[in-house]
């Protein structure tokens, strides 16, 4: 499968999915860290990948995105954005309003 239709299908198959260095329980820049804390902030699971194990997507991904940095969060097939536009999201709750809005679906590395 070509890594654009992986990322794709990452995107598609699930519902809030954030593209990160590290995991959730390790993120291993603060930029995903301060992501990470605003989106458990909302109380709802997510997807992620780790973009540090998986080169090929960090690679490409901004290409596919057209956004170039790390972490993006995406929410039902949408790219929300990184760091600061999350954070920003999560103090007025527009953040947990989306991510909230179709919530109970499966979390862990897609």
């Amino acid at each position: 499968m070509d890594i654009m239709d992986t990322i794709r299908e990452q995107i598609e198959g699930n519902r809030v999915i954030l593209y990160m260095k590290g995991s959730p329980n390790q993120p291993q820049c603060g930029f995903s860290a301060r992501t990470v804390q605003a989106l458990m902030s909302c109380g709802e699971r997510f997807a992620y990948v780790d973009v540090l194990s998986n080169p090929e997507i960090r690679a490409n991904l901004p290409a596919y995105a057209n956004w170039p940095t790390f972490p993006q969060l995406w929410v039902d097939g949408e790219l929300v954005g990184g760091c600061d536009i999350v954070c920003d999201m999560e103090t007025t709750g527009e953040l947990k309003e989306l991510v909230t809005a179709g919530a109970g679906e499966a979390s862990g590395e897609a």
